[in-house]
């Protein structure tokens, strides 16, 4: 008995991505967008190419993500932000209601889309997820896209 993997490659040549990112939190935001652009170059993509959408906030992601889905010029998109918990429970509201709209979106857009938004219990968190200690989630989020962008092409072929 033979088994046939089907697998993407982490291939950006050829592709089309966007980044939507929350401005809020930018000195955490910022680094995970270069990484996500690293990302990109790295797999053979031009990163001169990849637009970089800035909602005010990890809440609106979603409602940006819907309208750049709308345009249809991508294969994929990442999305980034960071939502740091604080004394109250907005935290818990607002990180909710961003992943539940990314996902929402993806499953219904039928595009590779990245969750890259991080949700940390602390500034420290944050940071080591920006490119220090824990690497950098906007990098990891991007080559998720790269790789499932591909493997939506070779499905289609």
């Amino acid at each position: 008995m033979s088994v046939r993997n089907i697998e993407g490659k982490f291939d950006a040549r050829n592709s089309k991505f966007a980044i939507v990112a929350g401005r809020f939190n930018s000195f955490i935001v910022e680094p995970l967008v270069q990484g996500a652009v690293q990302a990109i170059e790295k797999s053979g993509g031009n990163g001169k190419d990849t637009d970089v959408y800035w909602a005010p906030g990890a809440f609106e992601i979603p409602q940006l993500l819907k309208q750049v889905l709308k345009m249809g010029k991508v294969d994929g998109v990442i999305c980034l932000g960071a939502v740091i918990r604080g004394a109250t429970p907005h935290f818990d509201f607002v990180a909710q209601a961003a992943n539940r709209g990314i996902e929402q979106l993806a499953l219904e857009s039928g595009l590779p889309i990245g969750n890259g938004v991080l949700t940390c219990d602390s500034i420290d968190q944050a940071i080591e997820r920006s490119g220090t200690k824990a690497g950098n989630k906007g990098f990891e989020a991007a080559m998720a896209v790269i790789e499932m962008a591909d493997l939506f092409k070779s499905l289609k072929a």
